[in-house]
């Protein structure tokens, strides 16, 4: 008997976590690949293996529903690992990961870019149609005040006003 209920409530949850929308990560080299063809902005999650409020954000705000919707409608959206070992060309510069020392990954030279230089993790980079940079908003974010931040840059509203003047 235990082993009927057992399977039914597997069957009843199915559909629950078989249909729970994603964002659409990429690679930062899709993103400025698809930006040539189909302009958006790009909205670069900067994270490491080892960040503990990264991967509470991946549990939390970046599975809420109405984050993971605006996201994929405004957005391309890239993980982008700090420590990553991949060589990237962009704008005419070729970022790499020298290495750590003392047993360190070492961080790479395109999150330190995108950073300007304060390695905070996590990290949100934003950035145009242009593939410009626009801001960087760091730490972790309830989806109840990251959603906010998504629709000020995705609308365009950075442009005319205060984000303070935007959320009132």
């Amino acid at each position: 008997m235990k082993r009927v209920l057992i399977v039914i409530m597997v069957l009843i949850s199915l559909p629950i976590f078989g249909n729970a929308q994603k964002i659409n990560w990429m690679t930062f080299q899709e993103a400025v690949e698809l930006n040539k063809t189909a302009p958006k902005k790009i909205f670069i999650d900067v994270y490491t293996d080892w960040c503990g409020w990264c991967k509470r954000m991946d549990q939390t705000t970046f599975i809420n529903k109405e984050v993971v919707d605006y996201m994929n409608e405004n957005y391309y959206a890239v993980k982008l690992d700090a420590e990553m070992s991949d060589t990237i060309v962009f704008g005419g510069y070729t970022y790499i990961n020298e290495g750590g020392t003392n047993g360190r990954k070492g961080t790479h030279q395109l999150a330190a870019a995108l950073l300007q230089g304060r390695l905070s993790y996590p990290s949100y980079v934003f950035m145009n149609e242009k593939n410009q940079l626009l801001t960087v908003a760091p730490g972790y974010m309830e989806a109840k005040d990251f959603l906010p931040v998504l629709q000020y840059i995705g609308t365009d509203a950075y442009l005319n006003q205060t984000f303070n003047d935007y959320i009132k």
